[in-house]
Parts: structure tokens; C-alpha cells; sequence
């Protein structure tokens, strides 16, 4: 199933054989975010905390079995790319370019990971995005993102269980995308870098294996671009 949206395509099915399609460097920029383990899928909940009122919890669907990615998947994307940013790149035993992206979830003492970090071969330093990524605790902006967001009603709503917010895929396109470039992700999870293409312009194939939150994220944009029209 293939939806198009102005700029944006989202993909239904496999990342795999929607990569053996495409030709060498078909892409500018794969921005990806594959599963380094499998388990989130299948617990039905992201994360919880002890409150007055007991535990609480974000709830999700269960999902099929995630597929973590090896070294064809790998050789794949980046035939079909120019640069990359992948995330996760520590869990993955693949020689990648020395590039690193530190993303400070600013996340306190929370038993979660103190952050997280992406490859890329756009240079060979590391580069350092802090934002606040703490259940209903998030940043305020891109650059004050230590500052948590005061109204809660302007948070991003949860619906993947590890979702990424829009902020930092707007901060990665704004400080290291080029005008015109074309964006793929294979991993799209629940669209925020679809809703960061949309809103900043560039041109960006999202695929999605599981039904539901590919369903999910093209209803999140759909959502996105209606408030954009109103306003």
C-alpha cells in the first residue's frame, strides 16, 4: 500500500524488498531508526512510574515480532543512499562511518538510557542535540530543549513505543540536509520524521511493515497537515 501526501510517500510493507527496488543512490539522506532488540513490541506499554495514583503507564498495541537488521540491510541502505544517519549504531556489529549524533533525552534519573546515538558519514566529529524526551516531561523547543515544555496540552501524544520527537528530526534536517535533498526512512514508526519533511519541505519515502502503526502515523499526519491549514 503506497500513500502520498505532497511530498511524502508512505510505504505499507516490507523495507527489504522495497530496497532491492531501488537504484544506487536513489536517496540523499536515509534517516533511519531500525529495532536493535526485540521486547517493546510485545509488552503493550512504554515505560511507568510511581505516582499517588499508582502506576501509570502509556499503552500500545501489540505488535509482530520486530525483525533487527543485519548486515544485508545495512549494505542495502547504503547502496540506495549518499549519506546516512542511523540510530542505534552502537547496538549494531557493522562498520560505520566515524560521524557520531548524541541525542540528551535530558531525562533526569529515569532508569531509561541517558541518550541515544546515531551514526553518520556527513562528517567525523560528533555533534551534541540536547531535548528533553522523559514520558509527559518534553522539551520546551529545539533550542531550549533542556527547558521542559510548561503546557502539557502542547506536548507530542505517544504513539509508538519508541517514538522519536518531530523537534529532533526537524533539528537533523535544518542543521545537516540540503535543500532539494530526498529523504528515506525504512523504519517509519510513528511519522514524526514524515511530519518534519512535510513542514520543512523536503521529499520523503516513510515505510512501515506493521499495519497498525503505519495506519497510525498517516493518521498523525493527515491530522498534522489539516491543523496546518486552519492556522
Amino acid at each position: 500500500m503506497i500513500e502520498n501526501f505532497g511530498n511524502i510517500t508512505l510505504h505499507h510493507g516490507d523495507c527489504m524488498e522495497k530496497l532491492r527496488e531501488l537504484p544506487d543512490k536513489s536517496f540523499d539522506l536515509a534517516i533511519v531508526d531500525p529495532p536493535y532488540f526485540s521486547g517493546p513490541e510485545r509488552r503493550e506499554f512504554y515505560g511507568q512510574r510511581i505516582s499517588t495514583s499508582g502506576i501509570r503507564r502509556v499503552n500500545y498495541p501489540k505488535s509482530e515480532k520486530w525483525e533487527v537488521p543485519g548486515k544485508e540491510y545495512f549494505d542495502e541502505l547504503l547502496r540506495v543512499s549518499r549519506h546516512y544517519i542511523i540510530w542505534g549504531c552502537n547496538y549494531f556489529d557493522y562498520r560505520f562511518a566515524p560521524g557520531r549524533i548524541v541525542w540528551d533525552k535530558c531525562n533526569g534519573s529515569s532508569t531509561f538510557s541517558d541518550c541515544e546515538i546515531a551514526a553518520t558519514d556527513l562528517f567525523d566529529s560528533v555533534r551534541l542535540f540536547p531535548f528533553m524526551w522523559n514520558g509527559m516531561c518534553q522539551g520546551k523547543s529545539m533550542t531550549e530543549g533542556r527547558t521542559m515544555q510548561g503546557n502539557k496540552k502542547l506536548n507530542e501524544k505517544r504513539i509508538h513505543p519508541t517514538q522519536k520527537p518531530v523537534t529532533l528530526y526537524a533539528w537533523l534536517l535544518n542543521r545537516f540536509a540540503q535543500k532539494g535533498w530526498k529523504i528515506l526512512d525504512t523504519h517509519l514508526g510513528s511519522g514524526s520524521i514524515a511530519i518534519a519533511c512535510n513542514d520543512l519541505g523536503y521529499q520523503l519515502l516513510g515505510i512501515e511493515l506493521d499495519q497498525h502503526y503505519f495506519e497510525a502515523s498517516k493518521k498523525r499526519l493527515m491530522q498534522h497537515r489539516q491543523q496546518l491549514k486552519l492556522f
